[in-house]
């Protein structure tokens, strides 16, 4: 975007808010105004005075000399310009190669016309436009990076924001200043949290005020003027609530993330949303993103290694891990099976021609089993994996490998899994990038992810699951009869194969492969699945992990078998009952990017994840 570009989109943004602020203040205050017209195209509820403010910059941009893309709040994304008026999908637009040259726009407008709507409604003095305008990538998504020019006044009383990027930001035509405060007990919090959230609750018990005003591009803002020390929405801001925001944030100096402290860089539509942390400075969001993640990243310092040992692979390469850690200052205990696995290697005369041959087999790692040191006395580092007592648990395997592991250890020590199976959906990452994460993860660049358990009641004994719990039949082709109870309520009597009580984790194995849906880790829930049921309309169940579910064998004279994540069977017989509840201890897992379950659904179960 040139000079004359952004003058002209300044013009008419200017125009824009003067034109609304005009129209809707008849209205402000006025009882008539909260009347629900429609749903708008972000699916929440439109007002009167919505549909009034977006009419009017519709018909400004609509009647404007050049073309341009607008998304907005109430009637999605259109075409517009030169007296003309289109419905499109941006997405779907910029990628589009048939367009001549004056039939591509020159500005991408993100606009909520009226932030604060309630606000208006009642006349409270906090309901704000927010303007956003962005670059047209033609040929490829546009997102908040193209972001060139941020507007944002407040309605109510005239204060107006304005930042060019890379040139600076403005509130009425003076530059603003973040507060310098560093100290959460003297900060000023504004935000929006979601019910339960026991971290967003610590944030707000150790700050010295909350504010909430219902208009997140004002309060936004305010970080960026020093009102504000930060702001948080873990509901999820849209991303035209924070297009405009994000780059008066940045251009002030402030830091602006998501919850992991990652970039925000959505793609730029009417469906998009990304939770947003902000602050004054880096010092305050470092303990922000800290508080927010359970202050999960603690200092590494200990580091159990565990591996699959049926292949010299894994085998070989824990040996450069363990290497790797111990030069960066690490202490490293081995589990005591591939601590001997490691020693035979190693005295192994052959041990040349083996790593040349494992370097011809997986071309992917060869560079980095270069000069690989066998020369550490293994068992003297080795230990049961009962007694494991380290910072992070790093494994080497599938997913089966992770969960033989998991089920030995204690469920606090948190878990960075490796792939060198087949699959590897629990794993975090592929071999290749072994050791740029764990220079990430040594650096404190990490967060912990919390998975849900399954503690399992049967005749006296417990026992615990992270994925799921198999109840089958031990003859084969022999159908049971299950009488299923959530919470003392019988849900169901069926008839079938099996019966699978699974946890979001499992979702995505078992589970998945009999029909269940896939749950994202995050939902709160437990999967009952029938396997082959003889009656046709029975179907999964999703319950509520805080449920206890029963499942009782009701045919005399049949027996089942019952797996906990296909590591441990245990039997049942006729009308004993087996009991599902959510365990106490949680488990976690090492993460280095906050795109891990969706990605990995798609990349792992495109194929069977085998590539």
């Amino acid at each position: 975007m040139d000079a004359k570009d952004k003058q002209i989109a300044t013009d008419l943004a200017y125009e824009i808010i003067r034109e609304v602020s005009r129209a809707i203040r008849p209205y402000v205050g006025k009882p008539e105004s909260a009347e629900k017209v429609k749903m708008g195209a972000d699916g929440t509820p439109t007002s009167l005075i919505d549909i009034i403010a977006e009419d009017k910059l519709i018909n400004i941009l609509k009647n404007a000399p050049v073309l341009s893309y607008i998304v907005s709040e109430e009637i999605g994304e259109l075409k517009l310009g030169r007296g003309t008026k289109r419905s499109i999908t941006l997405t779907q637009e910029l990628r589009r190669e048939d367009l001549e040259e004056d039939e591509i726009p020159k500005f991408i407008f993100l606009i909520d016309p009226v932030d604060g709507t309630n606000n208006a409604i009642k006349e409270i003095p906090a309901y704000a436009i927010s303007i956003a305008v962005a670059n047209v990538t033609q040929g490829r998504l546009a997102t908040l990076d193209d972001v060139e020019l941020g507007f944002i006044s407040n309605l109510a009383n005239g204060n107006f924001f304005e930042a060019e990027k890379g040139k600076g930001c403005w509130l009425n035509n003076e530059e603003v200043t973040p507060s310098t405060n560093v100290n959460i007990s003297k900060m000023t919090l504004g935000g929006f949290t979601k019910s339960g959230t026991s971290q967003a609750s610590k944030l707000v018990d150790n700050a010295r005020r909350m504010r909430v005003l219902g208009s997140v591009v004002l309060e936004l803002s305010y970080v960026a003027s020093g009102r504000y020390d930060a702001f948080l929405d873990l509901r999820g801001s849209r991303i035209i609530d924070i297009a405009a925001s994000k780059l008066i944030l940045e251009e002030a100096g402030c830091t602006i993330t998501n919850k992991y402290g990652q970039k925000l860089n959505n793609k730029l539509s009417i469906y998009e949303k990304a939770v947003v942390v902000a602050a004054n400075n880096k010092i305050l969001h470092k303990q922000l993103i800290d508080i927010l993640n359970d202050n999960q990243t603690d200092f590494i310092g200990k580091v159990g290694v565990i591996s699959r040992i049926d292949q010299t692979r894994p085998i070989l390469f824990s040996a450069k891990v363990i290497e790797y850690l111990l030069t960066n200052g690490r202490e490293v205990i081995i589990e005591k099976r591939l601590a001997h696995e490691l020693t035979q290697l190693k005295e192994n005369p052959d041990i040349d021609n083996i790593i040349i041959k494992v370097k011809e087999e997986y071309p992917e790692i060869a560079h980095l089993l270069d000069d690989i040191n066998l020369d550490i006395d293994f068992k003297q580092l080795s230990e049961n994996i009962f007694d494991f007592d380290c910072d992070m648990a790093l494994i080497l395997g599938g997913d089966g490998t992770l969960l033989r592991a998991q089920g030995k250890m204690n469920p606090d020590i948190p878990i960075f899994g490796i792939n060198m199976g087949t699959v590897g959906f629990l794993t975090e990452i592929e071999a290749v990038h072994t050791f740029e994460a764990l220079n990430d993860i040594l650096k404190g660049d990490y967060y912990k992810e919390k998975r849900t358990r399954l503690v399992v009641s049967h005749e006296n004994h417990k026992y615990s699951a992270m994925n799921e719990v198999v109840v089958m039949t031990d003859k084969t082709a022999k159908m049971l009869h299950f009488e299923i109870q959530v919470d003392g309520e019988i849900i169901e009597e069926v008839r079938a194969d099996g019966l699978i009580v699974s946890t979001p984790s499992g979702s995505t194995a078992y589970a998945m492969s009999a029909g269940g849906p896939i749950v994202d880790p995050k939902v709160e829930g437990f999967i009952i699945i029938p396997i082959c049921p003889y009656k046709l309309g029975v179907r999964p169940f999703v319950v509520s992990d805080n449920s206890e579910i029963t499942v009782k064998l009701l045919k005399k004279g049949k027996s089942a078998v019952f797996v906990m994540d296909g590591q441990i069977n245990e039997e049942a017989e006729y009308e004993e009952e087996i009991k599902f509840k959510k365990s106490d201890k949680d488990a976690y897992f090492i993460r280095t990017s906050t795109k891990y379950f969706y990605e990995k659904v798609k990349e792992k179960l495109n194929e069977g994840g085998i590539h």
